[in-house]
């Protein structure tokens, strides 16, 4: 055994120790470390300094309660967090999610993977994230103002535009960002840079609703063009209706292919002719709806009730989940490659398990890291940052161009990388080196801080 794989084997069995219980967040750090093996074995330095062991380590957990009233004035609570993970790059960059499932595991395996991703883009930004276990489904504005507004009162006080910029997640978009950003400037002051993923009239970036799913396209764009291949004709299955799914299937539909299935918390759709993204943006973006509705108003499509997309036993080329964590098991893995997958591109936080890449990785499939493949929403999250600083506003046109450049700059790394360690097809062993390495050299020439 070397010195590398016997000082990050004494790491993860620490973290195991320390942190049993916390599933998700153990899964990312035995996805990532093992990975960063081949690099530290020829970077001893790195080792010396301990920088991995220090770097698992967030460098501020907050935590902090958050009491608010429903509109029949019952007094409820709830947990807020927000993870400071890793400044080396940049100030903390990462979303805020609110949804039941929000707990300190979650928000730290989303925060590491955060500083991954965001070393990736090139951007000067560091990683975190951050969320409640508040649950915006069901309730009114009113109660989501008043839950903003009562988060914001706790978060304003460890955020700024060069210290910490939240963005949305899963449960916060542009309504609840706009709650929290009026709260921020009356509780502080006016500083448009220090929330993004803002609606456009107060200083948003055009393309930052679209950006997640338009890159995670780009990024498949870019790969299958490597390839002399492209989008034209393809067959694809998307998991999710938010929208991450929303914009990526309007893309890939765009450039050519054929989207065929999206899904809720419920089950999913199947339209043989292909997603009608008009009627499913009514259904989900301007009604907010289930997709029910849209099975009910199209009648190619079958709704499977509480079956996940991936059990679909149908021709499936490319596969783009966009749900959540964990979406793909090893089992539903096996049965994408029955249906004959090429790539798998993650438009979710590591919505595949450890026994799916496995699987993929062990059929020849192009499995295309969360990491890297979503990294174009935290990417124009930057560009809104660049834009408040400078007090402009980019045409559509300038920023989904960077978007584009950005995901084939990630690509082109991630796959260089790769290849440097003759693991050409390995995209998540390059995305993990890459992104580690630009960290390692910050951390290192910063000192132990």
């Amino acid at each position: 055994m070397t010195n590398a794989k016997k000082y990050v084997q004494t790491i993860q069995e620490k973290l195991h120790q320390q942190d049993r219980g916390e599933v998700e967040f153990l899964q990312a750090i035995d996805e990532v470390l093992p990975t960063v093996t081949h690099f530290l074995e020829n970077h001893p330095e790195y080792i010396e300094q301990n920088i991995l062991g220090i770097l698992v380590e967030p460098e501020r957990i907050i935590q902090f309660r958050v009491p608010w009233q429903d509109d029949q004035g019952n007094w409820c609570v709830n947990r807020g967090y927000r993870i400071q993970y890793n400044s080396a790059l940049g100030p903390y960059k990462g979303g805020l999610r609110f949804h039941p499932s929000v707990n300190l595991s979650i928000l730290k395996f989303l925060a590491f993977e955060q500083i991954f991703k965001n070393s990736l883009t090139g951007l000067p930004i560091g990683g975190g994230k951050g969320g409640s276990d508040f649950d915006p489904k069901g309730k009114s504005d009113g109660e989501i103002m008043r839950f903003c507004q009562s988060f914001m009162l706790e978060l304003s006080k460890h955020i700024g535009p060069s210290l910490d910029v939240p963005a949305g997640d899963i449960g916060v978009g542009g309504r609840e960002i706009g709650y929290l950003f009026g709260a921020y400037k009356r509780i502080k002051q006016y500083d448009a840079g220090v929330l993004t993923g803002k609606p456009l009239n107060f200083w948003g970036s055009k393309v930052r609703t679209e950006a997640t799913g338009y890159g995670l396209v780009y990024f498949v764009k870019h790969l299958l063009a490597q390839e002399q291949d492209s989008f034209t004709d393809k067959t694809v299955f998307v998991s999710g209706s938010g929208n991450v799914a929303i914009y990526a299937i309007e893309k890939a539909q765009a450039l050519g292919a054929k989207v065929v299935t999206c899904s809720d918390s419920s089950g999913f759709i199947y339209d043989p002719t292909g997603i009608d993204l008009d009627l499913l943006k009514e259904v989900k973006e301007k009604n907010r709806q289930r997709l029910t509705e849209y099975a009910a108003q199209k009648t190619s499509a079958v709704y499977h009730e509480g079956k996940s997309v991936w059990s679909l036993e149908e021709v499936c080329e490319i596969a783009l989940p966009c749900a959540t964590q964990n979406e793909i098991t090893g089992e539903l893995a096996e049965i994408l490659v029955k249906n004959g997958v090429q790539i798998v591109a993650e438009g979710a936080n590591m919505p595949a398990t450890v026994e799916a890449v496995s699987a993929f990785h062990d059929a020849g499939v192009w499995y295309c890291p969360g990491k890297a493949a979503n990294a174009g929403g935290v990417a124009v999250s930057a560009l809104e940052m660049s834009q408040n600083s400078q007090r402009l506003t980019w045409e559509s046109e300038q920023v989904d161009q960077q978007l584009d450049e950005i995901m084939q700059t990630i690509y082109e790394t991630c796959r260089q990388t790769a290849a440097e360690y003759d693991e050409e097809k390995n995209l998540l062993l390059g995305a993990n080196i890459a992104g580690f390495a630009k960290v390692a050299e910050a951390m290192s020439a910063q000192g132990l801080v």
